[in-house]
């Protein structure tokens, strides 16, 4: 299987945890616009969707499935969505797309949270893909120089790149992250930092993975 053929996979068996008359939560990124095509065949069954971003929400639009803001909802069923590595925790690092922000409110706010990755995803420590993180613009030296010093990396500013809510993107490099959690907590704790694309508080509560083999739930 390619790769592609395996996010495929993943997304097409995401379907048998959608219920009937639920409101769905939508993530962002490759696997998850696979996800959205496959909700053609089930649409009239999904009730509303919530997105993690403008991208998504279009998408969804687009199929004739209607959108509601978190603000409509509060806390809903179930939250579809992508992860740039995962570990053996379902704990994961997000925010290659610029969507981290959205993503991990629309995560918290979900009861079940449904991850779907290709296996080139699965890693066993956190921190080959560069973390990205969330930060306020007028702040963005100041957060660059307290990350490198809390976590030895190096912050690069993804130049160019602008997230829905109007912020800029840093995305740190060099990390072997061990402790996901209490990272996650300290580098939140940065004036200026909006959001660590650690998702360690709020792992996933389901993992499906396409492999050669086909998907693959635990």
């Amino acid at each position: 299987m390619t790769q592609d053929d395996k996010k495929k996979a993943a997304a097409r068996a995401a379907l048998q945890y959608v219920e009937d008359g639920q409101i769905l939560g939508v993530g962002t990124g490759s696997t998850v616009n696979y996800f959205i095509d496959d909700l053609k065949d089930i649409k009239d069954r999904i009730k509303a969707a919530v997105s993690s971003s403008i991208r998504s929400a279009e998408r969804l639009k687009a199929l004739g499935i209607p959108v509601l803001s978190l603000n409509e909802v509060g806390t809903f069923d179930i939250y579809v969505d992508g992860a740039d590595e995962i570990n053996p925790a379902r704990e994961m690092i997000k925010g290659g797309g610029a969507a981290l922000t959205r993503e991990k409110i629309v995560s918290q706010a979900a009861r079940k949270f449904v991850c779907i990755v290709d296996d080139t995803k699965l890693v066993d420590v956190l921190g080959k893909f560069p973390l990205p993180i969330e930060v306020i613009p007028m702040a963005r030296t100041h957060v660059k120089a307290q990350i490198e010093e809390i976590t030895g990396g190096e912050a690069l500013w993804r130049e160019g790149v602008i997230t829905d809510n109007g912020n800029e993107i840093l995305d740190v490099h060099g990390l072997k992250i061990t402790e996901p959690k209490a990272l996650e907590e300290r580098l939140n704790q940065i004036p200026g930092v909006v959001t660590v694309g650690i998702f360690a508080r709020r792992p996933a509560d389901v993992l499906i993975t396409g492999t050669d083999k086909g998907a693959a739930i635990s």
